[in-house]
């Protein structure tokens, strides 16, 4: 009876997942078009940001404890599993297409970015007096890059999509009511799907270690996958791949960057693997974007990056 209570509540979560997800593409794609915005610009700020609220939470709960191993290790594994499990899944599923900006900015600037943390914790930080550690300096330099970056995409993030004749958009306040009511569904649906998921794994025997590098990992990643899914779904490839590259640069410079003024992040305890791999896939994003002939981000691609996950996920399992 318990494990048929747990899988019922599995179910509801996911429903409230994809539910929330459907609503907030809807109302972020209204928005864009109301506005004269691309849909990259909303999906990488107002959906990627709102949706990387659980990463927010996590770090800075880590930080304020003085755990840097919570605030980053989160960072890190949910901007990996974003790249390679949810770009790649997507991808693998519904194709989706490239501007000329996304391969000459936003996607450089996104591995960019990963070089520019990693740069900064695990080889000295600027007042960090050769310790692998990101001081509040380095913190400040996060954070005013992400500034510069957000206002960057405002100003030359492009126009909006062409709104299909005789379609009708909802009023502002109808758009902004179906972004909270998806963000919400989203990180309630996700936290009920992860409890849940973890209790079901446990009833079967799985271990704590195992639990974390799979159920959990993913778990945390779930409204960005069900995002992009949903939205490469309804055609709005522009904002799926938006929610990842935003979400990625919100958890690398923003959340980093008020974690490490909480308190200066020691990188001491990061595994060189787990970079090297979030390294690895932002390497691999660049290169799918600039490959190919259909300036797409298509099934080939996404099957490499999800068989690039799966080598890295079957490497922590063994080394459990």
């Amino acid at each position: 009876m318990e494990t048929l209570q747990v899988i019922l509540l599995l179910l509801v979560g996911l429903l409230l997942i994809v539910g929330g997800a459907d609503k907030l593409v809807d109302g972020a794609a209204a928005i864009a078009r109301r506005y004269g915005i691309s849909e990259f610009v909303i999906g990488m700020t107002i959906v990627g940001i709102g949706t990387s609220a659980p990463e927010l939470v996590v770090s800075l709960i880590g930080a304020s404890e003085g755990n840097a191993d919570i605030a980053i290790g989160n960072v890190v594994g949910s901007n990996t599993i974003n790249t390679l499990f949810g770009l790649g899944i997507t991808a693998l599923i519904f194709p989706m297409a490239i501007t000329r900006s996304n391969r000459r900015i936003d996607i450089p600037m996104h591995l960019g970015f990963t070089a520019l943390v990693f740069g900064l914790g695990m080889t000295g930080s600027l007042l960090g007096f050769g310790e692998d550690r990101l001081g509040r300096l380095d913190a400040v330099i996060l954070l005013l890059a992400f500034v510069l970056y957000i206002c960057y995409q405002f100003k030359a993030g492009g126009a909006a999509e062409e709104t299909e004749e005789g379609k009708k958009l909802p009023s502002l306040a109808v758009s902004v009511l179906l972004i909270l009511l998806g963000l919400v569904a989203l990180i309630f649906g996700g936290r009920l799907f992860v409890n849940n998921a973890t209790h079901l794994a446990r009833l079967m025997g799985a271990s704590d270690k195992f639990i974390a590098v799979t159920v959990l990992a993913i778990g945390t990643s779930l409204p960005e996958l069900a995002t992009c899914i949903v939205a490469a779904a309804k055609k709005k490839g522009q904002l799926a791949l938006g929610n990842i590259i935003g979400s990625n640069i919100f958890n690398l410079l923003l959340i980093l960057g008020i974690s490490g003024l909480i308190t200066p992040l020691s990188f001491s305890g990061m595994d060189r693997i787990d970079a090297g791999v979030l390294l690895l896939a932002g390497v691999l994003l660049v290169t799918a974007s600039w490959t190919g002939r259909n300036n797409k981000l298509d099934r080939f691609d996404g099957a490499l990056l999800l068989l690039s996950w799966a080598g890295y996920m079957t490497w922590l399992i063994i080394n459990l």
